[in-house]
């Protein structure tokens, strides 16, 4: 039995990527889900009985190479990474393998197929962490030019200047085009927040905006202000005393 520790903070995403290693084989057993860079820690440090890591990259409260610069795993690592291929070069040179989001069973597959052929348990190999650090940090300071998108059993792109804001909604990321269409998008809204640049302002918890959907600003109950789009959206988006400084910044300059 081989037995996963999957971790992500994506609830959806998680019982996603749980789901299809069980259908791809039902002798898999998911030890836990994870969802943050601290829950992993304690766990890492008081379990080892377990032979594989799925691992999101960008968590809550950080990047997940933390977790493994702060406690020495003996097994493998597989990234589920949404980086373009090269940011993904980094980790071929350095002995990692990783599955692009949104994922699909043949990624997957592929990705246990090179676990069971290198069977490398016991590697003492060392990834070269900083080394990632330094390549994500140079990927998400460029905006990238569209995201890829689920739809039935198709992965589609979406240019990003086609939508309008990303939201959350029960529990799923939403990405809202022009035209009103939504699309469930892999990845949290931090992650997306970083993929985005200048181009998408983070209004909130919930909202993270296009700068061309912002038609106006207003003041608004207890210091806030009320962001006016050029589109009809049924909810409010408003942006908290505390970033409302940053936010006039930002949409005078872009």
């Amino acid at each position: 039995m081989l037995k996963v520790v999957i971790v992500e903070d994506e609830v959806l995403t998680a019982n996603d990527l749980a789901d299809t290693l069980l259908k791809i084989d039902n002798d898999i057993l998911i030890v836990t889900i994870l969802a943050s860079v601290e829950d992993a820690i304690r766990f890492l440090k008081a379990n080892t009985d377990f032979d594989l890591i799925f691992s999101d990259i960008q968590l809550s409260d950080g990047l997940s190479f933390q977790i493994f610069e702060t406690v020495k795993v003996a097994v493998p690592i597989i990234f589920c990474t949404a980086f373009d291929q090269y940011a993904l070069d980094a980790f071929n040179t350095n002995g990692i393998d990783y599955i692009l989001k949104p994922f699909s069973n043949a990624t997957v597959s592929k990705a246990l197929e090179k676990y069971l052929l290198l069977n490398n348990k016991q590697s003492t190999n060392v990834p070269d962490f900083s080394q990632l650090y330094q390549l994500i940090n140079q990927q998400t300071s460029k905006p990238k030019l569209s995201i890829l998108v689920r739809h039935a059993d198709k992965i589609i792109p979406i240019g990003l200047q086609e939508i309008a804001l990303f939201c959350v909604e029960d529990q799923y990321t939403i990405a809202v085009t022009f035209d009103l269409k939504k699309h469930i998008v892999s990845g949290n809204l931090e992650e997306l927040e970083s993929r985005c640049g200048n181009l998408f302002f983070r209004a909130n918890r919930q909202f993270l905006v296009n700068r061309k959907a912002i038609k106006d600003a207003s003041q608004f109950f207890n210091r806030k202000l009320l962001v006016n789009l050029t589109v009809v959206y049924k909810e409010q988006i408003t942006v908290g005393k505390l970033k409302s400084t940053q936010f006039l910044e930002w949409l005078s300059n872009s």
